[in-house]
Formats: C-alpha cells, structure tokens, sequence
C-alpha cells in the first residue's frame, strides 16, 4: 500500500489539503453567484438600520422607565 493511499485512508495532510483546496474552489465559485447591492442600496440600508436601532433603543428605554417608575417606585409606595 502507498504512503497516498495509507495517508487518504487515515485522514491524513494530504486529504486535509485536498478537501480545504476543493472547499475554497467552492467558495470562490458561490461568491461569484451573488449579487453584491450597490452603492446607493448600501447606503439607504445602513441609514435604516441606524435609524431603527436609535428608535429602538429610545423605546427600550421608554419602557425601562415606566416599569421601574411601576414596579420599584409604585409597590415601594404601597408598602409604606
């Protein structure tokens, strides 16, 4: 038995190399399958997720305030 074949069957380097070699192969021709948006589109989408991000967090943090003023200040009041 060659070292090829004793090395292919074990799992060896030269099966690690040839299947990393094929993997990028594949790689290489998915990515040239996409279709990549262009400038504007890039920029009108990261504009939008900005702006939902800060809307978001201003929401979070509404709610954040009025279950506190609720729930700490409120049963706070109760119990006194």
């Amino acid at each position: 038995m060659s070292t090829e074949v004793a090395a292919r069957k074990s799992g060896g380097p030269a099966h690690w190399v040839g299947a990393t070699v094929e993997f990028l192969r594949a790689v290489r021709s998915e990515l040239g399958k996409v279709t990549w948006p262009s400038r504007d589109e890039l920029v009108k989408a990261t504009r939008m997720i900005l702006v939902l991000s800060v809307v978001l967090g201003l929401a979070i943090g509404w709610m954040d305030w009025l279950l506190n003023l609720v729930l700490v200040n409120g049963v706070a009041a109760l119990v006194r």
